[in-house]
């Protein structure tokens, strides 16, 4: 097996996805656009996207990772507009593109134009969290674009399972697609259920962070593989699981949490640069098998189902916001600050992903019968094209859309505010109970020991107010700058000398690391202090 075609892969996008940071381009769009042009680069390997391996290696850490940094408690508060959206809206346009797919297609089959539409449903909300997060979108705006993408994967695979059944002749009936939806998803949240109970007792339960690092990069395989064993759904495994963890992730040992936010924020990061550019990669591969359609027609047919998929979303977002609000004061009462802006950003940013093409490429190539699958290839392209089309076209504007529309973003002072009398709160109770410790005399310490920790403690109550107040009038710095600076050189003057009386043979490379490994745990605390 040739590795390097992967290495190369890994490292050009990490390039790419590091070089964005620098531009007013989100990453995923960059990356779509370098993939796109690096496929016609001579000498650049043809790099196929294989659903085996999408599905079950990358998608489940993606969702696992997604599902930690999400909240359950925001999600549970909105649980209606995101099962709207992740269950509601995939069938709704698995459906409506579907049918008008087959109207714009002569010769195109019901059954794979309803392919098409299972196929190209569910947006793939990375590109769209990310700009959200990057313009301040409002954080409930941001939450249910971020629980519908949690779901709609699991809601399309198994739309696609069915209509792929019926396309290839496998005799499946709308009775049986009803139920194969009901046990994968019933079957899905049931293992996850299972499952999160023993592997959080056997996180807590590990004493080595390092075992229970290589225990939390092994869940959401587990989770998934374990859901998809009984013909369930792996999708809603791996986000029962996560949610349950991260919404307990403050019983996990403070290293363990050091160690696992790190991991899986390179994990994130590495599969996200390679997935988006493994899209534009496609290109080369998707027009080769176009067959008997002109690129003209294919064009064609591309620009008729973008818009078919932008206007269902729309179609779906609208109703969906406002019709539960007509026939209930009780979240009319709830709902109140709900304007026709919020709908249309849910609507726009309905940008699709590596799912859909991961989905499309698992298309068969016969059928039942052995003959070919009708417009396979067709399908491919579309979808291509789909992904391509929202990801430029809805990504590019969204930013724009977002700023024209002017919706409130974070209020960033009064977030500060409420952190500062949260901390303060638990500033006063972490004093009082140093002062009842201290009573006892098993816990005496040395003068200059109780004066620090009493400092450390106030500091970090004090920490977020002086956030709150004016900059330094000289340097323009304020006090948490000027604090993580100072901290920051003093660190290094430390860290000099450790490095300096090892090269004296003063101390050996071991003490020299244990001792800077005080030092990272020191800048990292100092770090944290002024920026959480």
């Amino acid at each position: 097996m040739d590795v390097l075609p992967l290495v190369a892969l890994i490292a050009a996008s990490a390039m790419v996805a590091g070089a964005a940071r620098r531009t007013p381009v989100p990453a995923p769009l960059l990356l779509v656009g370098v993939g796109l042009i690096a496929s016609y680069v001579p000498g650049v390997p043809d790099y196929h996207l294989d659903p085996h391996i999408v599905l079950p290696l990358i998608l489940p850490p993606l969702l696992h990772t997604a599902a930690l940094e999400s909240s359950y408690l925001d999600l549970r508060a909105n649980i209606r507009p995101v099962a709207l959206l992740s269950v509601g809206y995939v069938l709704f346009a698995t459906l409506a593109v579907g049918w008008l797919t087959y109207l714009l297609i002569p010769d195109l089959p019901l059954t794979a134009a309803l392919v098409l539409g299972a196929v190209i449903a569910p947006p793939d909300a990375v590109a769209a969290t990310a700009i959200a997060r990057r313009v301040g979108l409002p954080s409930r705006i941001t939450t249910i674009l971020q629980g519908e993408s949690l779901v709609n994967d699991a809601t399309a695979i198994t739309a696609f399972k069915v209509a792929l059944a019926a396309a290839v002749g496998e005799g499946a009936s709308w009775t049986g697609g009803v139920q194969e939806f009901l046990v994968a998803a019933v079957g899905g949240v049931g293992v996850g259920l299972l499952l999160m109970v023993p592997i959080h007792w056997l996180r807590t339960h590990l004493k080595e962070a390092m075992l229970q690092n290589t225990l939390s990069l092994l869940i959401p395989f587990v989770a998934y593989a374990a859901a998809e064993q009984v013909h369930a759904s792996g999708v809603l495994a791996v986000v029962v699981v996560a949610l349950y963890l991260g919404h307990r992730s403050w019983q996990v040992d403070f290293e363990t949490r050091l160690q696992e936010a790190a991991v899986w924020k390179v994990v994130a990061f590495i599969l996200e640069s390679a997935v988006f550019a493994l899209i534009g990669l496609q290109l080369p591969i998707v027009l080769k098998g176009l067959g008997e359609y002109s690129v003209g027609q294919a064009v064609w047919y591309a620009a008729g189902v973008f818009v078919f998929v932008v206007v269902a979303r729309f179609a779906w977002s609208y109703p969906a916001t406002y019709l539960p609000r007509a026939v209930s004061a009780r979240i009319r009462e709830r709902e109140r600050d709900m304007d026709w802006r919020r709908p249309l950003i849910v609507s726009w940013a309905g940008m699709r992903g590596v799912v859909s093409l991961a989905i499309a490429f698992s298309i068969p190539l016969a059928m039942e019968d052995g003959e070919p699958f009708p417009a396979r290839n067709l399908v491919l392209f579309l979808t291509f094209t789909t992904v391509i089309g929202t990801l430029v076209v809805q990504g590019l504007s969204l930013p724009w859309l977002i700023r024209v529309l002017k919706l409130p973003g974070r209020d960033a002072q009064a977030q500060t505010l409420a952190e500062a009398q949260a901390q303060n709160a638990a500033s006063q109770a972490a004093e009082a109970r140093v002062e009842e410790l201290m009573r006892d005399e098993r816990n005496r310490l040395p003068r200059p020991l109780q004066d620090r920790l009493r400092t450390v403690l106030e500091r970090r109550r004090n920490s977020v107010w002086e956030r709150l107040g004016q900059p330094n009038p000289v340097t323009g710095e304020s006090a948490d700058d000027t604090y993580r600076r100072l901290a920051r050189e003093a660190i290094a003057a430390e860290r000099e000398v450790f490095v300096r009386m090892r090269d004296e043979r003063r101390i050996d490379d071991e003490m020299m690391r244990t001792l800077l490994r005080k030092l990272d745990l020191e800048e990292a605390a100092a770090y944290r202090e002024v920026e959480d």
